[in-house]
């Protein structure tokens, strides 16, 4: 029997209730065993922070460019990474061209492009989109490259034996076929934007999210920078939860899976109806009439 549920939001809601709960008591009290709370600001300390910046402009501005640049970003890497990956694992031609060039870019961390992106584009507004759009574009690539890989030929040749032609197969098969892995891709890429887009304004960003934070930081406002850190955690819930939800929208067709405890087999006899626990039959002692 599964929870309802009302019962597993009130279950999230306390989980989150003792995780606050125990910094308060933690950073109120000094402790300093290993860890050293009392260098840390407690809740208190950060709602009042967070209350003052939600009545000043700067916040909000700094959350508007944070998300037009994620956003920006993350829709050209996923547009892009998509087609690309799809080109990648459909032709061999492409993939001889393209796939040795991005094979020794994508290890690259995207963070480590900053001084390169600096050299490259006129603004550094441009060069935090680029910062973005290059952390969210090899996740979606490499899931959708394997997930058009993993599809079964039966499908294809079943639509070129109706007629179909090269734009059929990938409207009809590939693409409907490969979307849960390229919406795994763009899950783990939006969070990997988010942690590049705050790193890339702490270095070179004028306003932001990340920016803010680093302000904060250098003039030993700690509890403003967990301002910052609350606000980034709260944005990349946001942002994931956005991206999953279209993912299940979009490929509710799947059979959905979710967890059950295990239960007892159960068997029913034909005279009764009545359910009772199942045990090891055999021919000899289970009569053909009453088993089903």
């Amino acid at each position: 029997m599964t929870r309802r549920p009302l019962a597993r939001y009130a279950l999230r809601t306390l989980s989150l209730a003792a995780a606050l709960s125990l910094w308060q008591l933690l950073t109120s009290l000094n402790v300093d065993l290993w860890l050293r709370f009392s260098q840390f600001p407690t809740v208190a300390d950060v709602a009042r922070t967070f209350a003052d910046r939600l009545s000043g402009p700067d916040y909000w501005t700094d959350l508007t460019d944070s998300l037009t640049r994620i956003l920006t970003g993350f829709l050209l890497a996923a547009v892009l990474g998509v087609a690309t990956g799809v080109l990648v694992a459909r032709s061999r031609l492409a993939e001889d061209l393209l796939g040795p060039v991005l094979e020794v870019v994508r290890p690259i961390p995207a963070i480590a492009l900053v001084p390169v992106a600096i050299l490259l584009f006129p603004s550094n507004e441009q060069g935090i989109v680029f910062i973005t759009f290059t952390a969210a574009f090899f996740p979606v690539l490499v899931s959708t490259r394997h997930a058009v890989r993993a599809l079964t030929p039966v499908w294809e040749e079943a639509v070129r034996t109706m007629g179909g032609g090269r734009w059929r197969i990938l409207g009809s098969v590939v693409l409907p076929g490969a979307l849960p892995g390229i919406f795994g891709g763009l899950s783990v890429g939006i969070g990997v934007s988010w942690i590049c887009v705050i790193s890339a304004e702490m270095i070179s960003g004028q306003y932001g999210v990340g920016y803010r934070t680093w302000q904060d930081y250098t003039v030993v406002n700690y509890a403003g920078v967990l301002v910052g850190m609350v606000t980034i955690g709260v944005l990349g819930w946001v942002t994931s939860t956005a991206v999953e939800l279209l993912g299940r929208r979009l490929t509710r067709w799947l059979p959905r899976t979710s967890y059950v405890p295990a239960a007892r087999p159960v068997r029913r006899v034909r005279d009764t109806g009545a359910a009772v626990p199942a045990k090891p039959t055999t021919k000899e002692d289970a009569p053909h009439d009453q088993l089903v």
